[in-house]
């Protein structure tokens, strides 16, 4: 499969330096101007859109239009910024990712390594496989009515309903696999819907032995197979670590809110945390709360610190690995687990919009030095 990204500035310099590293990671693009660029979003599908902010009202409007244009899927954003004190309103605006100008092919490297990352596995979790099988929809607090499945991805659905869908309604679903194979029983949120009854559907709280299953099916029934999951981010250093979340410095981080799986490897041991990353700082690192609505995913992150703790002096191999642009469906805040402790670092992680990157840090460092000074006494 082939990628594409759309590359909307005035800056030819930009363009010399991102076009060759885009490349090199199998992106394709195409570059043109704010006026042209709203128009190819309404003709082409693109995976990615990268955006100049010299023209922060154009380049807003870009993203917008990039976000209703994806019908459901996600595009993965990237902006061009030459003010670093604007970062936050770009982040505001829709981008994901934040290249700070002028452009340095160090920078586009590992930034850019991270959003193809994410690309691919948006790809992969989009890609729906056409069918035809009946369908039970029960919407929350509302009657149960037939439907037809009309296609399938591990992480949603297609549907055609007896009666139109409400977008952001809850709702429960039950069908047959085309296969016979495995009997589905899914809770979802409607992402779009039609006046016609067609709607499109996100799955949520899907248990992880189900949504193997639905990743196999559609591996072994997609006419083109998927793009394989993307290579973890392996080049990370953890600096701070609570029962509720960590932060790590590496020069690829992944946008706010998007879900990740992190990963300790060290000798025969191996340990694996979700996680969704709380804040990112360009080229710098991002700070990650830890998953806990089940138990499952409760004792992956009291694994994760009882390998630590019982190691001292070990620096482990640190691998994370994209799992969804978006983490909504799993965000850690609303389920149980850590949130009622006192936890600083995961307190910090919550409420870090009004503290540029500089005071996030002296924050952090200032954290750790409290921690340090318990420890000793």
């Amino acid at each position: 499969m082939t990628f594409k990204a759309l590359l909307v500035t005035k800056d030819e310099e930009a363009v010399n330096v991102l076009a060759p590293v885009l490349s090199g990671f199998g992106v394709g693009i195409e570059s043109c101007g704010y006026p042209e660029a709203l128009v190819r979003l309404t003709e082409q599908k693109f995976d990615s859109v990268v955006v100049d902010f010299d023209d922060p009202h154009s380049a807003a409007l870009v993203l917008q239009n990039a976000g209703q244009a994806s019908s459901g899927n996600s595009v993965v954003t990237v902006a061009l910024l030459s003010d670093k004190t604007k970062v936050r309103n770009v982040f505001g605006a829709g981008a994901n990712f934040v290249l700070y100008k002028p452009i340095a092919e160090e920078q586009a490297q590992s930034s850019l390594r991270a959003a193809t990352a994410l690309i691919k596995r948006e790809r992969r979790r989009s890609f729906r496989v056409p069918v035809q099988v009946p369908i039970q929809l029960t919407v929350q607090n509302g009657p149960e009515m037939e439907g037809i499945l009309l296609d399938l991805s591990e992480d949603g659905m297609d549907v055609l309903a007896a009666q139109p869908l409400c977008p952001s309604a809850n709702l429960s679903a039950r069908f047959t696999l085309p296969d016979g194979s495995s009997d589905i029983d899914v809770r979802g949120e409607v992402a779009w819907a039609n006046p016609n009854g067609q709607s499109g559907v996100r799955f949520i709280d899907v248990a992880d032995s189900l949504h193997t299953t639905l990743q196999k099916w559609v591996g072994a029934n997609a006419p083109e197979l998927p793009p394989e999951d993307p290579e973890p981010v392996s080049q990370c250093k953890l600096t701070d670590l609570s029962l509720g979340g960590c932060y790590v410095e590496t020069g690829s981080p992944f946008p706010e809110r998007s879900g990740i799986v992190l990963g300790l490897k060290a000798g025969d041991m191996e340990v694996q945390a979700e996680g969704m990353v709380r804040v990112m700082h360009p080229a710098y690192g991002m700070g990650i709360e830890f998953a806990s609505r089940t138990e499952e995913q409760r004792n992956q992150v009291e694994n994760f610190i009882g390998f630590l703790t019982s190691r001292p002096g070990v620096m482990p191999e640190l691998l994370i690995t994209p799992k969804a642009l978006s983490a909504a469906d799993y965000d850690a805040s609303n389920g149980e687990g850590p949130s009622d402790l006192e936890d600083p670092l995961l307190d910090l992680l919550r409420h870090h919009e009004d503290l540029s990157q500089d005071d996030f840090v002296l924050a952090l460092r200032k954290q750790r030095s409290s921690e340090e000074e318990v420890a000793s006494s």
